[in-house]
């Protein structure tokens, strides 16, 4: 007979204890610790066995007896995807896909599945029926191919049938609706997902087939269920956007196989989801007059180099304290940035709300667009608008210095393809750089000063 306790879990990481308490140890949250009843008893048939091969009691190698093959990865028809997983799907990885509800994490692995030609790929669903999830199949322009639906919450009855199905590559959605027998605690616990997430990933391992789950995320934007759930798998992805607006972004923050710096752009239709190959171009918005407190910045995500737009609003502060309000940007950084501008640059911000914004949804942290927030904040300030042909790509120190930034000339050849006339750098930028192979007229300057007299002053 099955030996019976209960333990006490932490609802935000997952901290185990004996007896309930007020406050998580571990993470110092209150009211988090909830009772759960947990059987420990044989595996059941259906269960992942392990291979004969893992039996072998493991032994220590030098490591440059290790023999080690670049492994080969399978490209999904999304070339967003592939540069996001760092060159396609790696064979017996276990890749989580987090986002809100609605986000569109369905639709973009459903798109996957069935773009995959000439692979078995199997998409089990514990939150849909198969005939939700054929309508969504007829509005994507995606042939179908090789793709079969599952409708199931049951672990084990999943690896029943996986076992003798043998498919290449396989698709939970989501983690938090599957249950295993070997716990006995409701589906989307503590417990159960840790115990499902283990089942799938020795089955990934082991197999070596590619595993993706969809995983629920919680109201302060992190993932749901317990920390050690980001950590047993080998990659997190998270599908961020408001789902008031058409595009998406597709972020690393978890990559055995990659960067974790890369991300992917989608625009949300009524056919799915449209890949975005030149993301420069919808994030800057185009207008039919010159308006002050725009400027136009280089960042670079992993190893694309986008072109974004910064709109600043400065304003007289008419209520008291003064405001400093940023979206898509750090505060912090905003107002290190704003104290540099009155210090060195003789700008009186000290009474005047600031009201800064990333046009596009991004969160950037690339110091290089340090240059464009100073440029958009003194245009407001001065109600002069910058061309919008002229781009900017440096650090701003806390001395006024202008300082150099990494990958300058992608950065360059982004703004010269999108049409750009002029950028500013550092000049410690300009080493090695070859001046003549760029039509963009490259402007090398050290302060701030130098910047403001060759945009805002003529």
């Amino acid at each position: 007979m099955a030996k019976t306790k209960t333990t006490f879990f932490c609802q935000n990481c997952g901290t185990q204890a004996p007896k309930w308490l007020g406050r998580c140890p571990a993470c110092g949250e209150w009211n988090t610790f909830v009772e759960e009843v947990i059987t420990k008893e044989e595996p059941v048939a259906g269960n992942w066995r392990p291979s004969a091969a893992t039996k072998t009691a493991a032994k220590p190698k030098a490591i440059h007896a290790i023999n080690y093959e670049e492994q080969e990865r399978t490209l999904t028809p999304d070339a967003e995807l592939n540069r996001v997983l760092g060159g396609g799907i790696v064979p017996g990885s276990l890749v989580l896909i987090g986002g809100e509800p609605g986000i569109g994490k369905s639709t973009l692995l459903l798109q996957i599945a069935l773009g995959l030609n000439d692979t078995r790929v199997l998409y089990v669903s514990g939150e849909e029926s198969e005939q939700q999830i054929k309508m969504r199949a007829e509005r994507l322009p995606v042939p179908v191919s090789d793709c079969y639906i599952m409708t199931e919450t049951s672990t084990q009855n999943i690896f029943r049938t996986v076992e003798h199905f043998e498919p290449e590559v396989l698709i939970i959605d989501s983690i938090q609706t599957m249950h295993s027998s070997l716990v006995e605690s409701g589906a989307g616990s503590v417990s159960q997902v840790r115990e499902c997430t283990a089942e799938f990933m020795k089955y990934a391992k082991e197999s070596g087939t590619p595993v993706f789950l969809v995983g629920h995320i919680t109201k302060d934007g992190s993932l749901a269920g317990p920390k050690v759930l980001e950590h047993m798998v080998d990659t997190v992805l998270t599908f961020e956007g408001d789902r008031h607006t058409t595009y998406r972004i597709l972020r690393t923050t978890k990559n055995r196989f990659g960067s974790t710096s890369e991300l992917g752009i989608y625009e949300m239709q009524g056919t799915g989801l449209r890949q975005v190959t030149n993301p420069s171009e919808i994030l800057i918005s185009q207008r039919d007059e010159a308006l002050s407190g725009i400027a136009i910045g280089s960042m670079v995500e992993g190893n694309r180099p986008l072109l974004i737009e910064i709109q600043a609003l400065v304003s007289i502060a008419n209520y008291g304290t003064p405001q400093r309000s940023s979206t898509g940007f750090d505060n912090k950084r905003l107002q290190m940035l704003l104290a540099v501008l009155e210090k060195r640059g003789g700008f009186r911000l000290g009474q005047q709300d600031v009201f800064l914004n990333v046009a596009g949804g991004l969160k950037v942290e690339d110091p290089a667009i340090d240059l464009s927030v100073c440029a958009a904040i003194v245009s407001s300030y001065e109600d002069i608008s910058i061309p919008s042909s002229v781009a900017f790509a440096a650090e701003v120190g806390l001395g006024g210095e202008v300082r150099a930034v990494h990958r300058v000339e992608s950065r360059i050849s982004e703004a010269e393809k999108l049409g750009f006339k002029q950028i500013f750098i550092s000049k410690y930028n300009i080493k090695g750089l070859d001046f003549d192979s760029y039509k963009i007229k490259i402007k090398p300057v050290s302060k701030l000063d130098e910047v403001f007299q060759g945009v805002l002053m003529g």
